[in-house]
């Protein structure tokens, strides 16, 4: 009767260990607010946008690992304008120049649930190029001293044989998910490569720098 017994009370553990392992899947998508880091001075903040779906494994109420697969637009840019007189001539000078890195990526996340679904998250992250794009446009003007002109222009130039195709990173981040699945949470990715792939490659270093804020919902 008490081998019975002993049985039956690891049948009952057994089984509570397995329901209080869950896993859910789901989208995210949210924004970005991505630069360059680097060898790279005088560039600002470029917003883009995540989307994709998560998938999360949790083996008790307090750890989970979740991976994930985002779209992610990426890049910085710059801004440039200067202003010059002279004998009574002024000219002047304004430009924008988007740097555009499209990423696949693939982040692993280690997941800690603190307390009523708020969590600690971190991890790496693989990201895979899927295109990378320069756009630019400019005004420049002459006037006084009887001159009075000015010429603008835009463009666009494939950039992705000067980008290095395979990007790895890490991130950290905090989140909380709703008891019905929705889900909120905000992660920095930092780059550790360098993914500048041109001829000036040893002399000049940049890496993926972006902030990300996200929404999902998982079933």
């Amino acid at each position: 009767m008490r081998k019975l017994f002993f049985a039956a009370c690891v049948a009952t553990l057994g089984c509570t260990s397995i329901n209080a392992q869950e896993f859910s899947f789901g989208p995210k998508a949210g924004v970005n607010f991505a630069t360059l880091t680097g060898d790279i001075e005088d560039n600002d903040m470029q917003v883009g946008f995540h989307v994709g779906g998560a998938a999360e494994f949790k083996f008790n109420e307090k750890m989970a690992v979740q991976a994930e697969l985002l779209y992610s637009r990426q890049g910085t840019k710059y801004s440039d304008s200067e202003s010059e007189t002279f004998n009574g001539v002024t000219y002047r000078y304004e430009a924008e120049e988007n740097i555009r890195f499209d990423y696949i990526n693939i982040p692993f996340s280690f997941k800690y649930y603190i307390v009523n679904g708020f969590y600690a998250s971190a991890g790496p992250q693989v990201g895979i190029l899927a295109s990378a794009k320069s756009e630019y446009e400019f005004t420049e003007s002459v006037s006084g001293g009887g001159f009075d002109s000015t010429d603008s222009g835009s463009g666009d130039e494939d950039i992705k044989d000067d980008v290095l195709p395979i990007d790895l990173g890490g991130h950290i981040g905090l989140g909380y998910r709703m008891t019905n699945g929705l889900e909120f949470s905000a992660r920095y990715n930092a780059g550790f490569v360098n993914v500048n792939d041109a001829e000036d490659s040893d002399d000049f270093e940049i890496k993926n720098s972006v902030i990300q804020v996200s929404v999902g919902f998982m079933f």
